[in-house]
């Protein structure tokens, strides 16, 4: 068994603002079809005051609780509610949170990754909405805000099981002086790979500049396959998996291996970067010297990396210097569903414990959670894209960034499958990625991919290709 293969059965092991804004928290509960008694609550993100995801931390504690609590007690239902914070490795808090629902425990309300929305349906460990809030949660006015596209980041086989907490895009980043002094246009807006690796070419001939920089190898880890992998995989017109069955040695994969061959076999990346443990911050920090031309990255690039005051590696004049244009099809229509462009989100997603004691309080504060009102409070000044159209018409007007994102990015996106699976398979493609870095041919590694996915899935009857 690969190492793949043992990390896979591990896992499977393991698994088996006023009185307006107070409007805005959620209705008022009917204790009828509840379990009788008192009303208490808990809510559980991976979040701490002070630690990781502080803002939301602070945000749920300080702000939707107290809200959502006095707006119950104005209509006469008396709840508690208790914020259970974590601050820990993503993999140790789906860990326990696992455990929890197999002993039928844990929070009436929990955040997880979009991805293990899947996995831990499979397992039973969480149920539809529908199942657990009743019929009535189809009549929250929230739902006509949530486009089908997001809505999706929280479906499995065609079925809801809670609310999606943001979204987000993966976008081709530009740096403007760099393509002035190239020739290029600063209006860049590639309309097939072919546009990308030719600007690519243009930036090898500026001394000291890397021209492209698109995340692969394992030391990249999830980077590499959503911000490469995944959207020039879409772009090629295929897809990683079909139901529980993937796709392996496919002619769109060798066509997206033939592009990391393009671009680290001919010198318009950099192959040192994809080896280092902090390779992609130094992609970072070289885009921003004006050092790297071209950049596939996701949202939170422009929103927390370069950004101008607070970012890690901040540029003044981000707004200036900074282009963005949506990742091209390998030509023109052949993106999945005929498309000329692709993007690829992710994003959390809320759920109910279909053990709660009290779903109909749940599904109240769960809604209180996505409310316009507690979304715009938790922004305040700055902008993201959430899950709401209605606040993004709000909030996405003061960045026309993530507006682009949001009306053009958003439209043509593609989300990973929910899957068990997925962690090892895209681990698999990483490592299909770095041996096209180290020199191997495309199909070789392309070969070598599906041998890897035939041992992490038990078999090559789960392979396609």
């Amino acid at each position: 068994m690969g190492a793949i293969a043992r990390r896979t059965a591990l896992r499977a092991a393991v698994l088996g603002a006023g009185s307006a804004a107070l409007a805005g928290c959620g209705s008022a509960l009917d204790p009828r079809g509840d379990a009788g008694g008192d009303v208490a609550l808990t809510v559980a993100t991976n979040a701490v005051s002070g630690g990781k995801n502080a803002d939301e931390a602070d945000w749920i504690e300080k702000w939707v609780i107290p809200r959502f609590v006095a707006r119950q007690k104005a209509k006469g239902a008396d709840v508690r509610v208790a914020f259970l914070p974590s601050g820990v490795d993503d993999e140790q808090y789906k860990t326990k949170l696992a455990l929890d629902l197999k002993a039928q425990a844990g929070p009436d309300i929990m955040g997880l990754d979009g991805i293990w929305v899947g996995e831990f349906a499979q397992a039973r460990y969480i149920a539809p909405l529908r199942e657990v809030a009743g019929d009535g949660m189809a009549d929250w006015e929230g739902w006509r805000q949530i486009s089908p596209k997001v809505r999706s980041l929280a479906r499995f086989e065609d079925r809801l099981y809670g609310i999606p907490a943001g979204t987000d895009a993966r976008v081709l980043y530009f740096h403007k002086p760099l393509f002035r002094k190239a020739g290029l246009p600063t209006d860049w807006r590639p309309a097939s790979w072919w546009d990308v690796l030719d600007a690519a070419r243009e930036l090898k001939r500026l001394e000291g500049v890397t021209p492209l920089q698109i995340n692969a190898g394992t030391a990249m880890g999830e980077a590499t396959t959503m911000q490469g992998v995944l959207p020039l995989l879409a772009g090629a017109g295929g897809w990683v998996s079909k139901g529980d069955r993937w796709y392996g040695d496919t002619p769109q994969l060798r066509a997206v291996l033939g592009f990391y061959r393009d671009v680290y076999g001919s010198g318009l990346g950099d192959p040192r970067l994809q080896q280092e443990a902090k390779g992609r911050d130094k992609s970072f920090e070289r885009f921003a010297e004006g050092k790297l031309g071209i950049l596939a990255e996701g949202d939170y690039f422009w929103r927390d990396v370069l950004a101008p005051e607070t970012g890690t590696a901040a540029m003044k004049r981000r707004d200036n210097d900074v282009g963005y244009a949506l990742f091209p099809a390998r030509a023109p229509g052949e993106g999945l569903g005929g498309r000329d462009h692709v993007s690829l989100s992710g994003g959390a997603v809320h759920v109910l414990n279909p053990h709660t004691r009290h779903p109909r309080a749940a599904f109240a504060l769960l809604t209180a959670l996505h409310s316009a009102a507690a979304l715009r409070a938790r922004l305040g000044d700055s902008a993201m894209i959430t899950e709401r159209d209605d606040v993004n018409d709000v909030v996405l007007d003061q960045d026309p960034m993530l507006r682009f994102c949001a009306e053009a990015a958003l439209p043509v996106t593609a989300y990973r499958p929910p899957l068990a699976a997925y962690t090892a398979v895209s681990l698999a493609l990483q490592e299909a990625t770095a041996q096209v870095v180290a020199g191997k041919s495309p199909g070789q590694a392309a070969r070598a991919y599906r041998k890897e996915l035939s041992e992490v899935l038990g078999g090559s009857d789960h392979v396609i290709g």
